[in-house]
């Protein structure tokens, strides 16, 4: 019986190594594809290959780097609103007074934005004739630590803000060469201009738009507005009928929640399309679950040293988006931080979740193949190129991986086309 029990954990202890490492051969080829003759010797590169299963690294180069992760970062924001928002977003808090209702906003960000669910503020709103709407429980600014100042008329960089209606976007669409704008409140601010632009462009400090009637396009559909409460608080009055007023007054002791939105497609929104707006929302909501103030440094603080604290390295994290050149990480901290993600979610979820390449999302364009293998998160900034997430391997097996580069030259077609053969190269070794 002794003797059985030894050949048997011995054939399993050889069956778990031989599924948890690489060849000498295949070792040495994914050396060459990385090494100093290969492509990414012009710029740092990271890359780490761990088994789930075996919970082994099977290979790595630079993993204890750090790279500015740029939209990979959104796994971290991810990962803190499946800890701490559970299922539902934080839309508002409010007390009552007869007719009138005081709200704060709680970050929500899915009040007329995209297809997301609408929360039903009819609904909720009408009992009462008059609202009253503070944002003194924000402590975080508009724009996050370290993005870039020129971005402020892209839609990627819209304003955080408390209660955000519309995305803080304004729509364009072409009519004759003149753009039509909505919400039709900013109709009255777009004015013609002789230089030489081709799209509709806000002004840096004010809410007026200009475009040249020569050479308007359109192709920038959304523009980011300047938000100010007041400006709120007309934009709420129109959609709902009833009279908002701005009053910044501090948040009672004593008040209600409302959460009005399922969370799951906004994570999947965020995650598929990359939306920064949505990434920055989730981490001021997360911050109001914890501490009923909206505040992303806090809740970021929090969640590094509670759930994120056994990472292998500190990350330097900032904002909920990644549009920050301060943030970053290395890739066997993306690994981990993966695999907290991997453990604690139905495999359906997940997927649901992440850019499935030829396929979805992100990676809708790349990586493709009959049967799909990779699902992963992508991460792009000038310069800055990162895929993080699972690689599915000829054996059928899912094993996850952080690619992650930083300081090329190149174009980020370029970075991704060589890293699509390294990654055809693993998936034909495991």
């Amino acid at each position: 019986m002794q003797k059985k029990l030894f050949l048997f954990f011995l054939t399993l202890f050889f069956f778990n190594s031989s599924f948890a490492q690489l060849s000498k051969n295949q070792y040495i080829k994914l050396e060459s594809a990385l090494g100093e003759t290969s492509f990414f010797n012009g710029h740092l590169t990271g890359f780490m290959l761990y088994d789930l299963d075996s919970q082994l690294v099977l290979y790595e180069k630079n993993s204890h780097q750090r790279f500015i992760p740029a939209s990979t970062t959104k796994l971290f924001t991810l990962f803190s609103s499946l800890i701490v928002l559970n299922d539902s977003t934080q839309t508002l808090r409010y007390t009552t007074e007869g007719k009138t209702i005081k709200i704060w906003g709680s970050g929500d960000p899915s009040w007329k934005y995209k297809e997301l669910y609408q929360p039903d503020f009819q609904e909720f709103l009408a009992p009462f004739d008059q609202v009253i709407f503070s944002d003194a429980n924000m402590m975080s600014p508009a724009f996050g630590y370290g993005w870039q100042w020129d971005d402020y008329y892209y839609n990627y960089s819209a304003e955080r803000s408390s209660l955000p209606i519309f995305g803080n976007l304004v729509q364009v669409k072409k009519v004759g060469n003149a753009p039509r704008v909505f919400p039709p409140i900013f109709q009255e601010s777009v004015y013609p201009t002789s230089r030489t632009i081709r799209e509709l462009e806000r002004d840096f400090h004010t809410n007026k738009f200009y475009y040249n009637p020569n050479n308007f396009r359109a192709r920038e559909e959304f523009i980011p507005f300047i938000y100010s409460p007041e400006l709120f608080v007309k934009l709420a009055s129109d959609a709902t009928g009833k009279q908002w007023i701005y009053q910044p007054d501090s948040l009672p002791t004593i008040h209600k929640e409302w959460r009005a939105a399922p969370l799951f497609p906004i994570l999947k929104e965020m995650m598929l399309e990359s939306d920064n707006f949505l990434a920055e929302q989730l981490m001021l909501m997360v911050s109001d679950r914890l501490f009923q103030r909206l505040d992303t440094e806090r809740a970021i603080e929090f969640m590094l040293k509670t759930y994120l604290f056994d990472l292998p390295d500190a990350p330097q994290w900032v904002d909920g988006s990644g549009l920050s050149r301060h943030d970053l990480i290395t890739p066997r901290s993306m690994v981990a931080l993966f695999e907290k993600i991997y453990r604690m979610m139905p495999d359906q979820q997940l997927f649901e979740l992440l850019p499935i390449g030829g396929r979805s999302g992100t990676l809708e364009n790349s990586y493709q193949a009959d049967s799909p293998y990779i699902f992963a998160k992508t991460g792009t900034m000038s310069n800055n190129h990162s895929l993080v997430g699972l690689i599915k391997g000829k054996s059928g097996r899912y094993y996850c991986f952080a690619f992650m580069n930083s300081n090329y030259p190149w174009k980020a077609s370029e970075v991704r086309r060589e890293m699509e053969k390294v990654m055809v190269m693993v998936r034909e070794m495991v």
